[in-house]
């Protein structure tokens, strides 16, 4: 019998899509207000996986991710996931999302997206929300999923959460032993 135990609380990792990179910085600040400000962001990357989003915000359009620093309950993903939606509709110009916002959580073994979608892999979480396991840790690196979105298989993105990892590591291991002494790698 297995018994239940608290879940590792969770690293929150969040991805923007934007056309006008000159809303980056209002966005970022609306989520450090939310939840807390982020301790890595990553570079500006190009976004040409698919022509989706482009109708509804143009073109050319970018990707940048924020992780944040502390760290989340695993259960309040659902909870997050309603906050940016409510973020990206004060945003809308004409009708239209000028920002799209994933938010989702990293662990040391995977990396989970919160959608309003539903689909075959995606598990219900409540409040309208479906979790996506989008990526699991193997063999020292993230490793995609017959679904995983291909700007997240795709190695900028991948690599800047292996980066993220590395931190949410450090900080669960200097919070284990506060004196500062040897880290155990989680690998």
């Amino acid at each position: 019998m297995s018994l239940p135990l608290p879940p590792r609380p969770a690293k929150l990792v969040i991805g923007m899509l934007l056309n006008e990179r000159a809303m980056f910085a209002e966005i970022a600040a609306g989520l450090a207000a939310r939840f807390s400000p982020p301790d890595l962001v990553s570079p500006w990357l190009p976004f040409g996986y698919t022509s989706y989003y482009e109708k509804e915000m143009g073109a050319p359009l970018w990707r940048r991710v924020l992780a944040f620093s502390g760290w989340i309950a695993q259960d309040g993903l659902a909870r997050i996931k309603l906050q940016t939606n409510a973020l990206e509709q004060e945003h809308l110009a004409a009708g239209r999302r000028r920002v799209n916002i994933d938010p989702g959580y990293l662990l040391l073994e995977r990396f989970v997206l919160a959608t309003g979608k539903n689909f075959s892999h995606r598990i219900y979480i409540g409040c309208g929300i479906y979790a996506d396991l989008t990526l699991v840790f193997r063999h020292g690196a993230y490793q995609p999923l017959p679904w995983t979105y291909p700007d997240y298989a795709d190695r900028p993105l991948s690599g800047f959460l292996q980066r993220v990892r590395r931190k949410y590591a450090a900080d669960l291991a200097a919070a284990q032993d506060p004196e500062g002494g040897p880290a155990s790698s989680h690998d």
